[in-house]
Parts: structure tokens; C-alpha cells; sequence
């Protein structure tokens, strides 16, 4: 079984060919190719190959499903005996991914 460690957004993730993840919201529209080059390790059933900090020559290709917003936050902020509240959501924007191969 072959996978892969990749960054980004500031996370990292571990991801196998045919995965879906849910990455921070990236700056390609629906159904478009996907490059990751920030590959940190790849694993394989006989070798490891890790990176310092970066794997030269590994990339990750994938499809973007969608880009979307996920549930939402409530965040309330309160002082007690003060007459101070403020209620605020927010939804996080994701970018959905379709990993095809790990190259």
C-alpha cells in the first residue's frame, strides 16, 4: 500500500490514490487538476523516502470536486453584570480533492 504525507494550507495530510480529502480553500474552480509538490514522505510496502523537508521530484495529482463552506460556528462572546454580548458565526471555506496518484 502506498501512501503519502503532503502539506498544505498549513496542515498535513496523509493520502492514498482514490482518497478524498478536504483541504483549506484553494484558488482553482471545479473539476480542475491539482498539483501537490510539498510532499514530506512516501511510503511504500518496501521503501520509505522522507524529505528534508521536502521529497525533490514527488508530486500528488488530484481533482477538485468542490469548493464549499463547512457547518457553522457560533461564536458568543459575554461579560457577565456588564450588558456585554456579541454573537458572531462563521463558516470555514474547503476546497474537496480527489487524489489520483502519488508519483
Amino acid at each position: 500500500m502506498k501512501y503519502a504525507v503532503i502539506e498544505t494550507g498549513g496542515k498535513q495530510y496523509r493520502v492514498t490514490a482514490g482518497d478524498t480529502i478536504f483541504v483549506e480553500k484553494l484558488p482553482v474552480e471545479a473539476e480542475d487538476a491539482i498539483t501537490f509538490d510539498k510532499v514530506l514522505a512516501i511510503y511504500d510496502d518496501d521503501a520509505s523516502t522522507f524529505g528534508a523537508p521536502y521529497v525533490e521530484g514527488a508530486k500528488v495529482t488530484g481533482t477538485v470536486v468542490k469548493n464549499g463552506k463547512g457547518k457553522k460556528v457560533i461564536v458568543y462572546k459575554m461579560r457577565p453584570k456588564k450588558n456585554y454580548r456579541r454573537k458572531q458565526g462563521h463558516r470555514q471555506p474547503y476546497t474537496k480533492v480527489q487524489i489520483n496518484e502519488i508519483a
